[in-house]
């Protein structure tokens, strides 16, 4: 995973795709700037996002650390991506892989738990529907675990010892119990 926080990061397009793209980078709280003729009053009522109301220009690229395409425009698309790739600019087209240098997983979050899923940028649509079973089949208080789990671990090796060797699924378990017994 990419961590694009406080990264200069250009979406061109401002479409469904561009506009899913830059509320989830928005929320990542990466610098966002987008490019495009026609950009919603949802995405401008973003703070901190920068708007260029006009076509993509190649010089938009300058500076850039990660570049999303959501232009639907296949030439522009590519146009994009040979330009980025040139700069060695990591570079996304959406709905085409072979335009990527980078494919984005379907995410979910829960506190410090992370649940990614892909399928090679073949069906967007699977990760997400895979994702969201896996998000529905977490344990309540998954987040609480992984911080007890941390502590338990912190004081192991406080103690010289090593957390290589432990069982930890018994440890899970009777943790999880505890956290029912507690509801």
């Amino acid at each position: 995973m990419l961590d694009v926080r406080e990264r200069d990061v250009l979406v061109v397009g401002a479409g469904p795709v561009g506009r899913q793209k830059i509320g989830g980078l928005h929320s990542e709280g990466a610098h966002v700037t987008v490019v495009a003729p026609d950009i919603s009053p949802d995405v401008v009522a973003l703070h901190g996002i920068s708007i260029i109301r006009r076509a993509f220009e190649v010089s938009d690229l300058d500076g850039r650390w990660l570049v999303f395409a959501a232009t639907g425009d296949p030439a522009l698309q590519q146009l994009i991506h040979d330009e980025a790739t040139a700069r060695r600019i990591w570079v996304n087209c959406a709905d085409e892989p072979s335009r990527c240098t980078f494919i984005l997983p379907a995410v979910h979050r829960e506190g410090p738990i992370t649940i990614s899923v892909s399928t090679g940028g073949l069906s967007p649509a699977l990760a997400g529907w895979l994702r969201t079973r896996l998000a529905d089949a977490l344990p309540p208080d998954v987040g609480a675990l992984a911080n007890e789990l941390r502590v338990r671990r912190t004081a192991m090796k406080d103690t010289g010892a090593s957390t290589e060797s432990v069982d930890w699924k018994p440890i899970i378990e009777d943790i999880l119990r505890q956290f029912e017994r507690q509801h």
